[in-house]
């Protein structure tokens, strides 16, 4: 749910009443929202104003915190993965008091859905913090991130899939764009994101063929739990299918596409790929060692021993919706956050 400012105190930015009548639109515009997404890998946060079409992005956050690192073995969020993450939601929280944000919603994903202790670690937060974190469902999760990345899938008849690949979980959507909020005919998430599947299939084998038998499994554990979202799929025409993603994961590959030195949003939000080169640079990852991904551009340490089992997701997305062209969006919870919580004041303005 949506909070005045999400902290613990309430927030400057409030309207008067006694404004004259032409005045909402004005009031709308000078207000300020904010979406946090608490991920099993990463915490983010966006800031932003409306404007006349969308809205002005004014502050972000982004830390990878690996919130739920060793989750797969314990079934708890551990005390480490915890203090890094309270330690990144005091610098959003931060951000909330000094950008005076009139509104915003802080939401939690598949690692507090899934630990015992998640709710623990909520009221731990929102202590510590003043941020209240709303654990959402899969099927929230899944309606967001294609509220905020929709407008980029390339036009075309019949439906579109639309993936968001989470560290923890991965969502599916199969939707039919119409006017401005796509129709979702079915959605589907599975277990497995890229934390979840590295911790269950390490990639740190020293010899070639051991790190692509690996890779190998983890396309055969991804598929299996496709499977029964394949199934419904099997009928589709696939002749005109648009494909879009949302991660970093396609983000990451799609910067290894274009040979980018150093990641730039602006040449990889809405870019289209062809689906065979995702193919090759996600074979080409998962025979390398980390120590060889750390030293590539745009991957770094922090996603060396990740990105292979987003490479093994992405495959088994292609496998079943077989796309010639692959949307990367360098957008989703967040900006669907935003788009509904700004649609919303709308209507009460």
């Amino acid at each position: 749910m949506a909070q005045q400012t999400g902290m613990a105190a309430p927030r400057r930015g409030s309207f008067s009443r006694n404004a004259a009548p032409d005045a909402p639109q004005r009031r709308l515009h000078r207000r300020t929202y904010a979406a946090l997404d608490l991920g099993t890998n990463n915490c983010r946060l966006l800031v932003a104003r409306p404007a006349e079409e969308g809205f002005v992005v004014v502050d972000a956050f982004s830390r990878i915190v690996r919130l739920g690192e060793g989750l797969a073995a314990t079934g708890r969020l551990s005390d480490r993965a915890m203090d890094r993450a309270v330690a990144a939601l005091s610098i959003c929280a931060e951000k909330l008091q000094r950008r005076q944000v009139t509104l915003v919603r802080s939401v939690a994903t598949e690692a507090c859905r899934r630990a015992s202790n998640g709710r623990e670690f909520v009221e731990r937060v929102y202590r510590e913090t003043g941020i209240a974190l709303d654990i959402i469902s899969a099927e929230q999760e899944a309606r967001l991130a294609v509220l905020g990345c929709h407008v980029l899938l390339e036009p075309g008849e019949g439906p579109a899939l639309i993936f968001d690949i989470g560290g923890g979980s991965t969502e599916l959507v199969l939707i039919e764009p119409v006017g401005d909020t796509p129709r979702i005919i079915e959605w589907f998430s599975a277990p497995w994101g890229v934390v979840s599947l590295t911790e269950t299939e390490p990639h740190d084998w020293a010899d070639r063929e051991a790190r692509l038998a690996a890779y190998g499994r983890m396309r055969a554990r991804v598929a299996e739990a496709f499977a029964p979202f394949a199934e419904g799929l099997a009928g589709a025409n696939h002749a005109s299918s648009r494909l879009l993603g949302t991660s970093g994961t396609v983000t990451t590959l799609a910067s290894l596409h274009l040979g980018l030195a150093s990641y730039d949003r602006r040449a990889v939000d809405g870019l289209m790929v062809p689906a065979q080169s995702m193919r090759d640079i996600s074979t080409r990852l998962s025979s390398m060692s980390v120590a060889e991904r750390a030293g590539l551009p745009c991957i770094g340490t922090e996603r060396a021993d990740l990105v292979v089992a987003g490479c093994a997701i992405l495959e088994a997305i292609i496998d079943i919706w077989p796309a010639e062209r692959l949307g990367v969006a360098d957008r989703g919870i967040r900006e669907g956050i935003l788009r509904s919580l700004m649609a919303r004041e709308t209507g009460r303005a």
